[in-house]
């Protein structure tokens, strides 16, 4: 198998399906894309616009709350991305769902993993955000420029963050929070690989923490 049918064989292993489809919760799904370039997998992430109401500047994978025309956490996760960065349905080859989790704001968020192309050309909606960027995902199995904080209010354990150069732009980009915890288990559990960092996880059941509020 080449490098993308070894990620998605063991992606899908830890699909869970509809499993918390029932929970009555207000709820919210993101849009985890990865892609192959020169034998390497890569991810796509976005810079929220300043002129937001919430997280304004910050980075994070395209996705926002469930609209009520949406049928389920997919089509969330798809109608976002398509307005956030032009990135349409049929341009995402869908891999799993991941263990949903709730954020600071009390939303349920499920995070969707698909497929891109690596010749995808992002058109950001201004309006949402400011900029576009991609990395390799073994960025966050590495020390180099990992941090992390302890005693956070409200979270058990410590949160991570990370530090990027875009060469392209060479713009500098903070990833932290919930955007930097499901990037660490995406790329743990794709690349088959330990952080150089303690997580305070289980590497033989990563998810679990997902648990924790962000």
């Amino acid at each position: 198998m080449n490098i993308k049918e070894r990620t998605v064989a063991a992606l899908r292993l830890l699909d869970v399906g509809d499993r918390f489809a029932h929970l009555a919760l207000p709820k919210a799904a993101v849009l985890i894309p990865l892609f192959v370039k020169e034998e390497e997998l890569h991810t796509l992430m976005t810079l929220r616009s300043m002129t937001l109401r919430t997280n304004a500047g910050e980075v994070c994978f395209p996705g926002g709350k469930r609209d009520p025309s949406d049928r389920d956490d997919v089509e969330t996760a798809l109608r976002e991305a398509e307005e956030e960065i032009g990135l349409r349905s049929d341009q995402v080859q869908l891999v799993c769902k991941l263990t949903p989790v709730i954020n600071k704001s009390g939303l349920m968020v499920t995070p969707v993993v698909g497929f891109i192309d690596e010749t995808f050309c992002p058109s950001p909606n201004p309006a949402e955000v400011s900029a576009v960027f991609t990395l390799p995902l073994d960025v966050f199995t590495r020390e180099n420029n990992h941090a992390q904080l302890q005693g956070v209010p409200g979270l058990v354990g410590p949160l991570h963050s990370f530090h990027y150069e875009d060469l392209m732009s060479g713009r500098h980009y903070h990833i932290w929070g919930l955007t930097a915890a499901l990037a660490m288990l995406v790329a743990v559990c794709a690349l088959h690989k330990r952080t150089e960092f303690e997580v305070g996880f289980d590497f033989e059941n990563p998810l679990q923490y997902l648990n924790r509020t962000y």
